[in-house]
């Protein structure tokens, strides 16, 4: 058992060596970095909030919006189910369908009692279609009919998934606004049924954060309506389906009257980046998907010579003039932006809009100076239970405790390396298990010593005591292991922040703790009695 044939022993070191190359690049900034090898690693920890310092923000989702959107939805396509369409005739109704938000219910009144029947079987085709039916497993609606009024209710279960969806849709849509790069170190997570938590470590300006995070992203594209000027609309005297929009501040004041219904809408934006303008200035250069290059190519061949509005959020961003036709589903955006202007507002339009409004509950900025001490207090405590625990090994087993302590110093440098490998997050309560870590690595080895020390007291010789302490006390070991690592998987699953960072250097540590602890010794030990054999163990 204490043999290791060359492969195995190649393994081992060259695990550990792994572990050292993965760790050193802490050791350098990320410029330094830059010139090393390109064979290097150059993956690091990544300090969480509490350690670099940051912005955290607690956001709430009206998810109650979401809901009322889709009902007052839900009422124009009622509306709509009535009309006349192919071999269908048109059901009249009394009036307009009305929208009762505290029940979630829509009703309609029909003019003729007859058609009743008729209009609950339009009404059933919204239940029928569509993937909300499918991901609920049975139907979004509740229908009722009492005489000519028909209510149509979202049921419990529509409301929880809008609810869900909306939040796991913001969750998106804000990692996108903050990271679009995708290279930032930041936590973004729910909390709760209609929650997020954001952590931006290194971003130490909450309120900007909050800003960009809150505006919400609405990009259309209208058709400007020239026969009527904004003297007459902010008198009443405006057509049905105009609407009238004000100028953004960067392109100053002023409004324009466009008509309602957007030619094409943001959703049909696959990408937006921020450019220098050839002639001076920035400029937004966008692209459509298949479905907006068609939509675009056709109105702006059908309107040369006419203005277009882009509005976003309410705001005109820039109305230019149709010069031709554009059909490569491309465009540019043009306009008196400041360089910061146009990275926010060309990120906005790349994120999408939220699909609901986000308000801040709580919001803390975190200096960095806290980050500095945290890190400071959590190296001394680790250096502190480090010396402690080596020196204690090394009093109570001699030579053994020797090889406990270079065991010991492998198990952190492999916890490092792993954490940089995976990119893990490094936060306080990380650190803390961290040190838990070190304090438990070595309870593998006092079992082995212990059962060492019990089989020589027995009389056996070195070699046969040494192999039947590492094998006798291997049970104990890997049950003390399991229960702590499963302990570690249910707070990563269950846990949020702090508790998530704790559970993956807990879970880290406890298998580098057992492989250094029960197969490095081993290794060790193994070398010192097959080549030397002594003919007595002190320990």
């Amino acid at each position: 058992m204490l043999q290791f044939n060359k492969w195995q022993t190649a393994s081992i070191i060259s695990l550990v060596l792994f572990g050292v190359l993965f760790t050193i690049p802490n050791f350098f900034a990320k410029e330094q970095l830059a010139g090393l090898p390109s064979v290097m690693p150059k993956s690091q920890i990544n300090l969480g909030l509490d350690l670099q310092g940051g912005s955290y923000l607690l956001l709430q989702v009206d998810t109650d919006e979401v809901i009322d959107n889709r009902m007052t939805g839900l009422r124009r396509e009622l509306q709509q189910l009535m009309r006349p369409s192919g071999n269908r005739e048109r059901i009249a109704l009394q009036s307009l369908p009305n929208y009762d938000a505290a029940t979630k219910t829509v009703t309609l009144r029909i003019r003729n009692e007859d058609q009743s029947e008729e209009a609950l079987d339009r009404i059933g085709d919204i239940n029928r279609q569509g993937a909300l039916g499918l991901a609920l497993g049975g139907r979004p609606y509740v229908v009722e009919a009492t005489g000519p009024r028909i209510d149509v209710r979202m049921t419990a279960e529509a409301q929880r998934y809008y609810s869900t969806s909306a939040v796991r849709d913001s969750i998106e849509v804000v990692r996108r606004r903050i990271d679009p790069a995708g290279t930032k170190e930041v936590a973004i997570q729910p909390q709760g049924l209609d929650r997020i938590i954001v952590q931006a470590p290194g971003d130490n300006d909450p309120e900007a954060l909050k800003q960009l995070i809150n505006r919400t992203g609405q990009l259309n594209f209208h058709h400007v309506d020239p026969s009527v000027s904004a003297q007459d609309a902010e008198a009443g005297l405006m057509p049905p389906g105009r609407i009238l929009v004000p100028y953004a501040e960067f392109e100053g004041s002023g409004s324009l009257v466009l008509h309602e219904e957007p030619e094409v809408s943001g959703d049909m934006v696959e990408d937006a980046r921020a450019e220098p303008n050839p002639d001076g200035g920035f400029q937004i250069s966008f692209t459509f998907d298949g479905r907006g290059a068609r939509r675009f190519g056709d109105f702006t061949s059908n309107n040369i010579g006419e203005l277009f509005a882009i509005v976003l959020d309410g705001e005109i961003i820039s109305a230019p003039r149709i010069q031709s036709a554009i059909n490569g589903g491309s465009g540019r955006i043009t306009g008196q932006f400041s360089p910061e202007e146009v990275s926010r507002t060309a990120t906005l339009i790349r994120s999408g809009a939220l699909p609901a409004t986000l308000t801040t509950i709580e919001q803390r900025s975190v200096g960095a100076e806290l980050g500095a001490d945290s890190v400071r207090a959590g190296a001394t405590a680790l250096i502190v239970g480090f010396i402690g625990v080596i020196g204690f090994m090394v009093l109570c087993y001699g030579r053994f405790g020797v090889y406990a302590d270079i065991a010991l110093i492998a198990n952190v440098v492999l916890i490092a390396g792993a954490l940089s490998v995976l990119g893990a997050t490094l936060t306080l309560p990380g650190i803390a298990g961290i040190v838990l870590t070190i304090g438990m690595a070595v309870d593998a080895n006092v079992l082995i010593f212990e059962r060492i020390r019990e089989e020589l007291a027995a009389g056996k010789r070195p070699i046969t005591a040494v192999e039947s302490g590492y094998q006798k006390a291997w049970s104990a070991i890997l049950d003390a292991n399991v229960t702590t690592f499963l302990a570690a998987l249910i707070m990563f699953q269950l846990g949020a922040g702090p508790v998530r960072g704790f559970a993956v250097t807990l879970a880290i540590g406890v298998v580098t703790s057992v492989f250094t602890a029960y197969v490095l010794t081993r290794l060790l030990a193994g070398g010192f009695l097959l080549s030397k054999r002594p003919k007595a163990l002190t320990m």
